[in-house]
């Protein structure tokens, strides 16, 4: 019947591509005041060897940088990541909502294959990247520079700065390409895996899917979650690496596929997981408050 409407009254899908990017951004936010202090020992831990555990890293940072040092590059991601967040949920449901017009009028049903919802997933992934790309690759400037006087940049602005010097443009999206796969692969997962989840407890319970409770969205957010970062992690290492790496002179990685094949030589297949010890930790709660929030948010506007 939601189908039928929306395609009877093209305005309405506006009004809820809107509502789909309002909630989006909403759950960007809360993943980002979630998250941050995880991202930060995790990224420290895939550029660099001079800690022994996640643990290690966390106690050294609050040690040598104190407790507001698990928040360095915050400004960025909160606004950017919101941002992020609100194109993913936009992204997926715009596509999911071309599949189901196109299953209407082949089989009579709107009902999405799982494939489909990956593929939709995957679609939001990439248009994200256009935007995740280089967000990130400040946050991961930010939280990589030295602490104190050796700090390289006096926030996001003068990152952008020196980053477009080096390179133009081009400095700024370093890493674009791997991200790309990192994103399609990741957001296939998460959002095919949640609404897996999601149709069958509907199904198990007979009820309909505003009527699960808060608690098992959350739940299966967070098991969402650890599907993305396993189908997605070694990307992620790459991209690290590469948007930690110098320019000119001091650039180790000349390519993703050099990024690739340095990484293996170095520190074989183990170096493609590094540091995904605290993603895991920090994917559960990060992503069970995104979709807990997204739901929530949804269900208030709605």
């Amino acid at each position: 019947m939601g189908i039928e409407t929306e395609l009877e009254a093209p305005e309405y899908g506006l009004q809820r591509t809107l509502k789909d990017l309002f909630a989006g951004a909403v759950g960007g936010v809360a993943q980002v005041l979630i998250g941050q202090p995880f991202d930060i020992v995790k990224v420290r831990l895939q550029t660099t060897s001079q800690y022994s555990s996640a643990l290690d890293a966390a106690t050294q940072i609050y040690k040598n940088e104190r407790a507001l040092a698990f928040y360095k590059g915050t400004l960025t991601p909160l606004i950017g990541i919101g941002a992020c967040v609100s194109v993913q949920f936009g992204g997926f449901h715009y596509a999911r909502r071309l599949f189901e017009t196109r299953n209407l009028e082949k089989s009579g049903s709107g009902d999405l294959s799982y494939m489909q919802y990956y593929a939709a997933g995957s679609f939001a992934g990439i248009t994200n990247t256009v935007l995740s790309s280089p967000i990130e690759h400040i946050r991961i400037r930010l939280q990589t520079q030295p602490h104190g006087a050796a700090r390289i940049y006096n926030g996001p602005v003068d990152c952008i700065k020196k980053l477009t010097a080096h390179e133009g443009i081009r400095g700024l999206y370093r890493g674009t390409a791997v991200t790309l796969l990192r994103e399609a692969n990741a957001y296939g997962a998460w959002f095919a895996a949640f609404e897996y989840m999601m149709n069958k407890d509907a199904e198990r319970n007979n009820i309909k899917r505003d009527e699960i409770s808060t608690l098992k969205v959350a739940l299966y957010g967070g098991l969402a979650g650890e599907a993305l970062w396993l189908c997605s992690y070694p990307w992620d290492v790459i991209k690290s690496k590469m948007q930690t790496d110098g320019f000119g002179e001091t650039q180790k990685y000349k390519t993703m596929r050099d990024c690739f094949a340095q990484t293996f030589k170095a520190e074989g297949l183990g170096g493609f997981w590094r540091g995904i010890g605290p993603t895991l930790l920090r994917a559960m709660p990060v992503s069970a408050g995104t979709f807990a929030t997204v739901e929530l948010t949804m269900r208030f506007i709605s």
